[in-house]
């Protein structure tokens, strides 16, 4: 059995998604940060930082209605367990209604909660964390504490993949990660900065490899 076959179709279509993820940014523009979900060029370019392999446990701050989620789990392993941790209600409802899945566990809390939520799973580890939330909306204590959370819970080999529509997150990432890569996706509405965390060179070596060449983030954000 391949992980594609234990996906179930979507209740919820395009339109569906559209509509409530716009209703949400109108009524929360500082939790969401954008209009619209994210595109499939981003989504490839985030997913192909991931070593599927040794893919476990991946969690993901601020799924949505679900973009990322839906191809997370189409590449996940049938033995592995997806993490979604979302505050706004609305968006829980519609993950839990419209997405059947016994590898997806979705969480309504704070992402600065990741270990204990990881904790009552029975997971001790993340090996990669994907996040699209906008950390320069939101109070600095919520966002250290977030950021650093995520360093502590993350495995030693393991990524932290952020999506973002500014460089403003740069400088917050740097000072809790030792090592920051850099891509930009332009086929975005809008274009997105995206920003890969690690803890040790070899992973961002082996992820070279698969998504070409990189710019040190602090390299970049120096100049």
């Amino acid at each position: 059995m391949t992980p594609s076959t234990l996906v179930p179709k979507q209740n919820g279509n395009r339109s569906e998604q559209i509509l409530l993820f716009g209703r949400n940014f109108v009524k929360h523009p500082r939790m969401l940060g954008s209009l619209i979900p994210s595109s499939r060029f981003l989504v490839d370019r985030v997913l192909r930082q991931v070593d599927w392999a040794r893919a476990n446990t991946i969690v993901e701050y601020g799924p949505g209605v679900g973009t990322i989620t839906g191809e997370i789990l189409r590449r996940l392993r049938p033995d592995a367990s997806l993490v979604t941790i979302e505050m706004n209600r609305d968006f829980v409802r519609y993950l839990r209604r419209t997405v059947g899945d016994r590898r997806l566990h979705v969480v309504e809390g704070s992402a600065a909660d990741v270990q204990s939520i990881l904790q009552e799973r029975g997971l001790s580890h993340a090996d990669y964390v994907i996040s699209g939330i906008p950390y320069s909306t939101m109070p600095a204590e919520v966002r250290e504490a977030i950021l650093r959370a995520t360093h502590d819970v993350l495995h030693p080999q393991g990524a932290f993949l952020v999506y973002q529509f500014t460089r403003a997150v740069l400088p917050y990432l740097l000072d809790t990660f030792p090592l920051v890569d850099q891509e930009f996706e332009p086929r975005n509405i809008m274009p997105a900065r995206l920003f890969f965390c690690r803890l040790h060179p070899e992973r961002r070596g082996a992820s070279r490899k698969r998504g070409g060449p990189k710019k040190r983030a602090r390299a970049a954000f120096d100049r």
